[in-house]
């Protein structure tokens, strides 16, 4: 039915619940005349009779009754993307979130359980992903909000299509065995260690390009020998003395692991929340958007990261 008016679909709804032509127009300060015209009007528009003569009123036809019918469904399907669609409407729906492990524990779970209490028609559905993987997810209109990270020395590029928001940063040092770890805080001397086998993420390119990056400033080419999505692996792989890897400062290590500091230039990785141009006033996409980027993290980040 292209081109139907939707405000006369209403009006044949309520013709069909109140009886007269009358009856409608004293209930939607109209005329009479203005109620027949605009049914008359709605059954060119679906090339079909609509009322038809009963003494000295008027009765839906088969048809009118059929589409009156149709109309209950329309017309709440209609307000239904109203009210989706109003910045200023309840948020209610279903928030499909995609991101990495340690932005889900710091930023995304504290701020749920919240979220849940404020506004229980929203519901969140959350998926594991490294930022590749979400960006070609948010790019689908697969993912609502992804949750994604890069690294100072190798930013990311979403594309122009996506809004990044900046919702927390960290540093990175370099993890190497514990028993090999020099005295002191000072940073550590990357012509000791550059030429021990490199271990980087699997899942995700912005882990090689720092390091290589972070090689090339200081004059090596790094051997890059094994790639682990584990943290907690890529401890034991240098404990093992299967080389060394960038580790979070921030995160507890076990025996046999040091993280040292880096500097000239310092590695520091920053969290976003991410989202499709244009969606961020969908108001269950804005509560949860407003409570990640003003909570911070609410939890010690990488306490109990794997």
């Amino acid at each position: 039915m292209p081109g139907v008016d939707v405000r006369r679909l209403h009006l044949l709804l309520e013709l069909s619940r109140l009886g007269s032509m009358r009856a409608v127009a004293e209930t939607h300060g109209l005329t009479t005349s203005t109620v027949s015209q605009q049914i008359a009007a709605l059954a060119r528009e679906v090339g079909a009779a609509l009322v038809e003569p009963d003494g000295r009123r008027v009765r839906l036809t088969p048809a009118g009754h059929r589409l009156a019918d149709h109309a209950v469904t329309i017309l709440a399907a209609v307000e239904a993307a109203r009210l989706d669609l109003d910045p200023e409407a309840e948020p209610a729906g279903v928030l499909r979130v995609g991101g990495f492990a340690t932005a889900i524990r710091a930023s995304l779970l504290p701020v749920v359980a919240a979220l849940g209490e404020e506004h229980p028609r929203v519901e969140i559905v959350i998926h594991e992903y490294e930022p590749l993987e979400a960006f070609a997810l948010l790019a689908e209109d697969d993912l609502d909000v992804a949750l994604t990270y890069d690294y100072n020395l190798a930013p990311a590029s979403p594309g122009p299509t996506l809004v990044a928001r900046t919702l927390w940063s960290t540093p990175w040092g370099l993890g190497v065995p514990s028993d090999e770890a020099p005295e002191g805080d000072d940073p550590a001397d990357l012509a000791i260690w550059g030429e021990r086998p490199w271990i980087v993420n699997s899942r995700n390119t912005a882990d090689i390009d720092a390091v290589r990056t972070l090689a090339s400033m200081h004059g090596f080419q790094p051997h890059i020998s094994h790639q682990i999505d584990s943290l907690d692996l890529v401890e034991d792989l240098i404990v093992a003395g299967h080389g060394v890897g960038l580790l979070p400062l921030a995160r507890p290590t076990g025996d046999g692991v040091r993280v040292l500091p880096l500097a000239d230039p310092a590695v520091v990785m920053t969290a976003y929340a991410v989202t499709r141009l244009g969606r961020e006033d969908w108001p269950p996409l804005r509560v949860l958007l407003d409570r990640l980027t003003s909570a911070g993290v609410a939890v010690r980040l990488y306490a109990d990261m794997d």
